[in-house]
């Protein structure tokens, strides 16, 4: 049973009515990106969404992938293959790549739409060209030419897909403690030995060659973060020989069942270095960031999908009388859809999923601008913009992905439990996006530890100049209240400037709150600017009226529901860690 629909008017109203997404074809390098050719492009994307990953998405669930220990090889649940052929030869692959190596160069935030699509309809599948796009992202930055060459238009083809291999079996997060080695060879490459856990996509039956980028460390590198190198070490190598690069078994998941999340035993494999010596984990936070931006896009595209399966539910389902009298007097009980509990727990997904949308678009849309935006100026902003926000889209959206789907469930009440509708795989599916490209903690860490004092603390002031002035012209009580949502952050960002440089320990504490705020400004910012743009007379004749005041309507809601919180997590971020660090071990 297919559950989803692509929210084309609310994707549309975002990009062409609020972020005027077509004027970015005035940019020489996009300058094919018109709104027309946009238009059609989604388009396109909610057909293969719709028609091609929709339906082998809970098969896929059922299925799973299964390892052969024998041949150390992976096959995908059924369809997928054929609907990787079907993904690959519609150009999806390349859709934002270079065209210097067969990319169609589109921009970025485009690419991001499509994302949203493809994770509302199958997280599993789309996780395989998702990580593609890492390593072509990569390789465009720091390969050299024989690699750009080569394994780029492979890459960007789709004929190839690409992994990220940093996780070993005793760390996460701390990559210094790595001990995968690459010992160098007469011949100019290196040979790779060690083992890498949780690799998405590490073996698969869809594509031809897998092209993994492992960090690993030269001899005599330094220790810890500063001696970690970034290597290029293919399935199979140029003459077609096998590379001793073998998947050693599968990860048994809570969730992302079709997707292969490998063990993979690096056997003095053949490889070659990306970039410069020990500069591994520059080069890898290029793919990062772009992993960071797509995993926000997972916790949105769940988040669309259980709305609208518990939205159609709730108007279907016949359950009691509304509490004012009979609305559906020939029936034997009112949908529930009538109640305010369900209502509470429908409007809380609607405020934060439309909202967050906007939020990540502008956000992809910076990231646009940084490369290529005409004036330094206006690129120097962009990229201060893109950096900031990062961190932010990936965690908020995962985290409010993750409760927006628990709020459909719990909406469903028995039903959503249940196999027979498709939340409770949205719930399963959306739980590792919290954890995977760094903890959602740790996203909070960059904020508060990189993001706020990188060049020169110029960054926040960046971000709170943007959020004002997107409000400028904001309908006046919507910008009386996102102007208390900005007041209340820059108010906590410069109570916390001497308590951060005078304790670390204060700055994990006042992390996972701060973001939090951020978050929140920034989806207060986009309602406002979202309900201003409902009174404009074309988005008026291009949008039916209800659609409108829904949105206006939906900002009221989302001001009430989000300032009162913003005063709750200042004063978690002035708490500090008091009584968070009090306690002795033994004491836990």
């Amino acid at each position: 049973m297919n559950h989803y629909k692509a929210p084309m008017d609310n994707m549309n109203f975002v990009l062409f009515e609020v972020l005027k997404a077509g004027n970015i074809a005035n940019i020489e390098q996009f300058a094919d990106a018109t709104e027309d050719m946009q238009r059609a492009v989604l388009e396109e994307a909610a057909k293969l969404a719709e028609n091609v990953l929709q339906p082998i998405n809970a098969s896929g669930d059922r299925e799973g992938c299964v390892y052969d220990p024998e041949a150390k090889t992976v096959k995908t649940p059924s369809g997928f293959k054929e609907a990787y052929k079907t993904y690959q030869e519609g150009g999806w692959s390349g859709l934002a790549s270079p065209v210097e190596h067969g990319g169609q160069g589109l921009p970025h935030f485009l690419k991001v739409v499509v994302d949203e699509m493809c994770c509302s309809t199958n997280l599993s599948f789309g996780m395989y060209p998702g990580l593609s796009h890492g390593s072509i992202d990569a390789l465009t930055l720091h390969g050299n030419e024989h690699q750009q060459s080569y394994y780029l238009p492979k890459l960007i083809a789709g004929e190839w897909t690409g992994t990220m291999c940093l996780t070993e079996p005793h760390c996460g997060t701390d990559l210094g403690l790595i001990k995968t080695k690459a010992e160098p060879q007469a011949d100019g490459s290196v040979s790779i030995t060690g083992n890498k856990v949780w690799i998405t996509g590490g073996d698969h039956d869809m594509t031809d060659n897998i092209i993994h980028l492992v960090l690993a460390k030269l001899p005599d590198a330094p220790a810890g973060s500063k001696g970690i190198s970034l290597f290029l070490v293919p399935k199979f190598l140029e003459d077609g020989s096998r590379n001793p690069a073998f998947c050693g078994g599968l990860e048994h998941k809570m969730g992302i069942k079709g997707s292969a999340t490998c063990v993979m035993n690096f056997e003095g494999a053949k490889g070659w270095l990306v970039g410069k010596e020990n500069e591994g984990l520059k080069c890898m936070f290029t793919m990062m960031n772009a992993a960071r931006i797509m995993v926000g896009m997972q916790g949105l595209g769940l988040a669309e999908t259980g709305y609208q399966v518990s939205l159609a539910f709730a108007k279907d389902r016949l359950q009691s009388r509304s509490l004012t009298g009979p609305r559906n007097p020939e029936g034997p009980a009112d949908p529930i859809i009538v109640h305010p509990d369900v209502r509470r727990m429908l409007l809380k997904q609607k405020v934060l999923i439309e909202a967050g949308r906007a939020m990540a678009y502008w956000a992809a849309y910076q990231q646009d601008l940084a490369h290529a935006a005409p004036e330094e100026a206006d690129r120097e902003k962009a990229d201060d913009l893109f950096q900031i926000m990062t961190p932010i889209v990936k965690s908020f959206l995962t985290d409010e992905g993750y409760f927006s789907a628990d709020a459909a469930l719990q909406s469903m009440g028995g039903n959503g439990y249940t196999q027979d509708w498709p939340v409770e795989q949205l719930l399963r599916d959306g739980r590792i996006a919290r954890i995977y490209e760094g903890t959602n903690g740790i996203q909070a860490l960059d904020l508060i530890g990189r993001k706020l004092t990188m060049r020169g603390g110029r960054l926040p002031r960046t971000y709170i100049a943007a959020m004002n002035d997107l409000i400028a012209d904001a309908l006046p009580e919507h910008k009386k209240q996102a102007e208390q949502f900005i007041a209340k952050l820059t108010q906590t960002l410069m109570g916390l400037v001497k308590t951060v440089m005078s304790d670390p320990e204060e700055a994990g504490a006042a992390a996972t709150p701060l973001l939090r705020m951020f978050a929140l400004t920034s989806l207060a910012v986009m309602w406002a600017k979202m309900a201003k743009q409902t009174q404009d007379d074309g988005t008026k004749s291009r949008f039916s009226e209800d659609f409108l005041e829904g949105k206006v309507k939906a900002a009221n809601h989302f001001y009430r529901l989000y300032l009162p919180e913003m005063d709750q997590l200042a004063a978690d971020v002035e708490a500090g860690k008091a009584t968070l660090m009090d306690l002795a071990e033994a004491e836990f």
